[in-house]
């Protein structure tokens, strides 16, 4: 059995070569239960937060096929004891035997995977000449993000807001020592603390926050952006107005997912200002050719992509990791 600790998941994962085998995988498909949430009440006793045991199985068929699940565990109150609140770990199976193949570090498979995906759908609806990027959140995901879409994207400025501004300051001033050793090309790289203008001035807006309130608003949009929502996975929270999502041109990493737990979708359907028809496709549909995304030379179209996040996602990361 293979353990690969977070270090070598990350140095085996090749930003583009993971977003094809997303897209290879979204194509063919696989099993994908529904995933499962457990709570622990107040596991330190009365008063403390409760926690959670995320369960996300996923598997494939056939001589080749392989078995994965990723579990997950939430305890909010870890901070008081200056531990992570999320720990994650990957069990990949052989599919046609049980046999246990590897453990991966589920936390660092989560962060590539969950970028990668944001870069999948990028490729399918954002401009091929995209070149201005703004960043709203400074967390893990934020440089992950940030690379990706670089990689994608012929990306030369990059913004970055955040609700701390030192943090964003922190964040602008590793990555433009980073990012551009990354990208083999010049990139800037600035921290801004005048949100609606960075919003106006970009061609991509990538969000991952835990907001509850709208941080994009629709009348801040203009023609051909893209908007990129990888936080707000729950239906409370959102990071987007009901104007921006009625309009655009909206998309999501799957259906039974992002109109379920995801608020900027989730909210809007329940308060009438889109129905589900409005949801043009998902990774599935898209990469299968069932629905279509930017057309080359659509200069006019807002597009918006919601991801909540997918088990099919984990699995193929953590093949291609055992694999390099």
């Amino acid at each position: 059995m293979k353990i690969l600790s977070a270090a070598e998941v990350d140095a085996a994962l090749d930003d583009l070569a993971l977003i094809d085998r997303l897209d290879a995988l979204f194509r063919a498909g696989c099993e994908m239960p529904t995933r499962h949430h457990h709570p622990i009440k107040e596991p330190l006793g009365p008063r403390s937060a409760d926690a959670m045991l995320l369960l996300m199985p996923a598997w494939t068929r056939g001589p080749s096929g392989r078995i994965g699940v990723k579990v997950v565990t939430v305890f909010p109150d870890n901070g008081k004891r200056s531990l992570p609140s999320i720990y994650g770990q990957y069990l990949l199976l052989d599919g046609t035997t049980g046999a246990t193949l590897a453990l991966l570090d589920g936390t660092m498979l989560t962060k590539r995977r969950t970028a990668c995906a944001s870069g999948l759908a990028s490729r399918y609806l954002s401009r091929t000449d995209a070149s201005r990027l703004l960043m709203i959140g400074t967390g893990a995901l934020a440089p992950e993000l940030i690379r990706v879409h670089a990689k994608v994207r012929p990306i030369r400025e990059v913004a970055i807001w955040g609700r701390t501004p030192a943090h964003a300051e922190t964040l602008a001033e590793s990555l433009a020592v980073s990012l551009p050793k990354a990208l083999g090309r010049p990139i800037a790289v600035r921290a801004v603390t005048d949100r609606q203008t960075a919003v106006a001035d970009a061609d991509i807006v990538s969000c991952a926050t835990l907001s509850k309130e709208a941080l994009v608003e629709g009348d801040w949009l203009h023609e051909g952006q893209h908007l990129d929502l990888v936080g707000a996975y729950t239906p409370q929270m959102r990071e987007t107005d009901d104007r921006a999502v009625w309009r655009a041109r909206v998309y999501v990493d799957t259906r039974a997912g992002a109109l379920k737990e995801g608020g900027d979708i989730v909210q809007p359907l329940a308060n009438d200002t889109i129905d589900e028809d409005d949801v043009i496709g998902d990774l599935f549909e898209l990469a299968r050719g069932q629905q279509t995304g930017r057309l080359p030379g659509d200069v006019a179209s807002i597009t918006l992509f919601k991801s909540v996040g997918a088990a099919l996602e984990d699995l193929a990361a953590a093949e291609l990791a055992i694999e390099a």
